[in-house]
């Protein structure tokens, strides 16, 4: 299987029906303290958006309404791997996305034979605070050697400056959040994305 090497994470349909008529082919929902209502709702939005402009919409941590909308991927934490029905999400044809930040957490995600592997922070981050440091290149190489063909997503203070060495070091897609959300031209920002990935794709 093969990723979009550009990832977009956003927290709101809102921003999907923004950015992926751009030309955004990946896109994860991350959203927190919603209801339930309000959950199935944005993710039912995202899902038609992204099926009207053929791209993939990863819905992070509610794999239940993942499956009852018929979304394309599920992406979970280590927290929310122990909680979750893997067998179901398989069952019912959706992907499966890992997030690791050390050696025990990869272990852990291999085991559950995903369809990709996240590594983060590759850098310092503003988006939350990590219990982890900051995992540097070294480590984005040497997570693609441990996991061979299975895609690595690196995620974490990447910005369009830094695509040439996180791709250069084994990464096979890019994640961003803050470097298009906190941009002052969000749309613009997004393109540059798409223009300086597309020789990845």
């Amino acid at each position: 299987m093969r990723l979009d090497p550009f990832y977009l994470i956003v927290d709101s349909a809102g921003w999907v029906e923004r950015l992926v008529p751009l030309g955004v082919r990946l896109v994860q929902l991350r959203m927190k303290d919603r209801t339930e209502a309000e959950l199935r709702t944005q993710i039912r939005q995202a899902r038609a958006l992204c099926v009207a402009h053929d791209c993939q919409l990863v819905v992070n941590d509610h794999w239940q309404i993942a499956i009852e909308e018929r979304c394309d991927f599920v992406h979970l934490g280590q927290e929310d791997l122990c909680e979750a029905d893997v067998g179901a999400i398989r069952a019912a044809g959706l992907r499966l996305g890992l997030s690791t930040h050390d050696e025990a957490e990869l272990a852990t995600a291999l085991a559950a034979a995903p369809d990709y592997v996240a590594l983060g922070p590759v850098w310092p981050t503003v988006l939350k605070e990590m219990p982890w440091a900051p995992q540097g290149l070294a480590r984005v190489k040497d997570w693609k050697e441990r996991i061979g063909d299975l895609p690595l997503v690196a995620i974490g203070g990447v910005t369009v400056e830094r695509l040439d060495d996180v791709f250069a070091h084994g990464a096979d897609s890019a994640a961003v959040v803050t470097d298009i959300t906190r941009n002052p031209d969000p749309e613009q920002r997004t393109r540059e994305w798409i223009a300086a990935t597309c020789r990845w794709r």
